[in-house]
């Protein structure tokens, strides 16, 4: 495979997992407020800008984080390279360029997702986007089936798979650092039956909730940072992504020994895992293990570019 090919195919599955993280992200926040019969709360709005990665972009751009700009911000701004919009045009780009290398299916529906985007993107109030946010992610998980049953499961379909989990990791790691800082400061102000809300709310944007009720009967920081972090048989946990990630990034690698620095980098990040849990995690504090987390990711990644995409576009995989 050429290293341009890879490095499209790696970045087409990690914008499309962001895109569909965003949409999920707001809807969830969205219904949370109408849950708890808040009309408009600043923090929780900027809590989502926050867990985007963005929040110095935003700030040089509003002064307020209300309802319509953090929505046009996340969802709609062309300016914003991570909102919805943009990840979708990015996505479409990078396969738009491979299109011989993926079923006509996946190209079609990645092409359709962009042009339903576009449509929707003069809307910059919730109750226009809940329809838009709900469809948006169906796409999406129609896309992922795509991957899963109409590619063999070979080098291109590892590269869609080690994309997609590194993003994945990396928004859940994102979004218990916000939360968790979030909820541990201001649910003690609040009234006690809104703590099953709020924390349902964080596991719902990670598509976990019902996982999570069936293993634990409460809902409490410890068992939701455990959760997350190291389950290893929920699909957007923190180990689930990364071992998943590793498996693909070894197979890709085979047996050559030239991509030694990825290989060496991912056991580091996997091992920083395997050797600590949540009791260790709630010593050093959240806040502090996430950051090291996504020190670690970043390396990663890093090394992935260097060792795969760093290439002349006309590279073999193969001979790497």
């Amino acid at each position: 495979m050429l290293s341009r090919v890879a490095n499209s195919l790696y970045w087409m599955s990690r914008y499309l997992e962001r895109a569909d993280n965003v949409a999920r992200f707001v809807r969830v926040n969205a219904h949370l407020m109408l849950d708890l019969g808040l009309d408009s709360n600043q923090a929780r709005w900027l809590s989502l800008i926050y867990a985007s990665g963005d929040h110095e972009e935003f700030r040089k751009k509003h002064k307020i984080s209300s309802e319509s700009t953090v929505l046009r911000f996340l969802t709609f701004d062309a300016k914003n390279q991570n909102s919805i919009l943009s990840c979708v045009a990015s996505a479409r780009e990078n396969a738009r360029t491979v299109r011989e290398h993926l079923p006509s299916e996946i190209w079609e529906a990645i092409n359709e997702l962009f042009h339903f985007t576009l449509k929707h993107r003069r809307r910059r109030f919730i109750e226009d986007l809940q329809e838009f946010y709900e469809h948006f992610q169906g796409m999406g998980h129609m896309i992922t089936g795509y991957a899963e049953d109409m590619l063999a499961h070979h080098e291109a379909w590892h590269f869609i798979r080690l994309g997609r989990m590194l993003e994945r990791a990396d928004k859940t790691a994102r979004l218990l650092d916000i939360k968790y800082f979030f909820l541990t400061t201001t649910l003690s102000k609040m009234p006690e039956a809104y703590d099953t809300l709020e924390w349902a709310a964080v596991l719902k944007s990670v598509n976990a909730n019902d996982m999570y009720r069936k293993k634990y009967h409460i809902f409490n920081y410890r068992n939701i940072a455990n959760f997350l972090i190291f389950d290893p048989f929920v699909p957007r946990s923190i180990n689930y992504c990364v071992n998943a990630a590793s498996d693909s990034l070894d197979a890709i690698i085979g047996d050559s020994s030239n991509s030694i620095v990825a290989r060496q980098e991912m056991d580091i990040l996997k091992n920083s895992l395997e050797t600590s849990d949540v009791d260790q995690v709630l010593l050093i504090g959240v806040h502090d293990y996430i950051d090291v987390f996504q020190y670690n990711l970043n390396i990663v990644d890093e090394a992935i570019y260097k060792s795969f995409f760093l290439l002349d576009q006309h590279s073999v995989l193969s001979s790497v």
